[in-house]
């Protein structure tokens, strides 16, 4: 397939990690989920690496069954608009569920943070566990209204963004004039699950729209991945199942005649990296060893840096992802990347050594899309 564009990064600044364990390491604050300090050293760490992005998943229907982050975390708005003025290159990516949440509202938060930040921020717009569906007023609602649900949620998102054409906001205040009305437009959408007239009471984005992502790796995942986002957050749990789903994605992509460079592969991985193969491994085991009811299976990128990066290199130049989200499942995982691997991959020239770009769709390479050009 291969890839013309530099490999991109994003960090997931996840509190203990998406294990059951890594917050018993003596390492790791316990309450990581809900530690500001936390956030903001992990959010400087990678935009001091000049990573793409920050990233955040949320979960919002939990049991006492869950993963410590998913029982302790921070609402994704919140702590990005916290973190937004924290940073001031790295991009800020929230994710929402359709499943849960009403599109208006998300429209504006998102595009609220996008302002705040200076045209810094993504929406991974998902599907969540239908029992969740309870806590949102929808527990009438089947998974067989997920995707349906998700595609009027994209559509009236996108619509929402594009509210006002660029210059509608006039402001001349020796004439009195502070907006130009007929470059205001509304939604005017009715359907089966949404009904959203608008507009939406903020300009539009200095990006044209915050880069909008789905995640999942099903057929119809696909296919509304193609139709209505910048990209795609897929699996990563081996580099052939990667590959399949990154292989539809771009198929897809070219029957719809969409440009396959103007569209973001992206899949997470928690690498464990040490100056050699051995130390790795012993920071592996340092997890490990935590709990023995609950092991932490090894990452696909575990060794050396060198070992690691090649297979970075790899998975890039094969054009298997466009973007590289990493985890942290060790309590200096992310350090470590950064301290081990970035430099190895900035040598190769596959990664960036300064940000090009003051907005995120900017320094993705992803294109300012005209106004209501769906």
């Amino acid at each position: 397939m291969g890839n013309k564009k530099k490999l991109k990064l994003a960090a997931i600044i996840d509190g203990p990690g998406w294990n059951h364990t890594s917050w018993q390491h003596p390492d790791m604050p316990s309450d990581a989920g809900e530690n500001i300090d936390f956030y903001v050293q992990q959010a400087k760490l990678a935009e001091d690496a000049k990573f793409e992005s920050l990233f955040l998943i949320d979960v919002s229907h939990v049991g006492p069954g869950n993963i410590p982050h998913y029982l302790s975390m921070f609402e994704g708005v919140s702590i990005m608009s916290a973190l937004a003025m924290k940073t001031e290159r790295i991009g800020l990516s929230v994710t929402a569920s359709s499943s849960y949440t009403d599109p208006y509202n998300i429209a504006r938060q998102v595009l609220s943070l996008d302002k705040i930040s200076r045209g810094r921020v993504s929406l991974n717009a998902i599907t969540s566990n239908p029992g969740g569906m309870v806590n949102f007023s929808r527990g009438h609602l089947s998974k067989a209204d997920q995707y349906p649900m998700h595609i009027e949620f994209l559509e009236i998102i996108r619509n929402l963004w594009d509210t006002y054409e660029d210059d509608a906001f006039v402001r001349d205040k020796e004439n009195g004039i502070f907006l130009n009305p007929h470059k205001m437009h509304l939604t005017n959408y009715r359907g089966k699950y949404f009904s959203v007239e608008g507009p939406l009471n903020i300009s539009r984005s200095v990006q044209g729209r915050p880069v909008l992502y789905t995640a999942g790796s099903s057929s119809t995942f696909v296919d509304i991945a193609t139709t209505y986002t910048d990209g795609a957050f897929i699996g990563g749990f081996s580099m052939e199942e990667t590959r399949h789903t990154t292989m539809a994605l771009r198929r897809k992509l070219d029957e719809k005649q969409r440009n396959t460079d103007n569209f973001i592969i992206a899949t997470s991985q928690n690498p464990i990296v040490g100056r050699t193969d051995a130390e790795a491994h012993q920071k592996y085991m340092e997890l490990a060893v935590l709990n023995r009811y609950q092991r932490i299976a090894p990452p696909l990128f575990l060794g050396s840096a060198e070992s690691v990066a090649d297979e970075i290199q790899e998975w890039h130049e094969q054009g298997i992802m466009d973007m590289l989200i990493i985890k942290q499942d060790h309590p200096y995982g992310l350090r470590d990347f950064i301290e081990l691997v970035v430099p190895i991959l900035q040598e190769r020239g596959i990664f960036h050594t300064d940000y090009e770009e003051t907005t995120l769709r900017g320094n993705l390479e992803l294109p300012k899309p005209a106004f209501r050009n769906f």
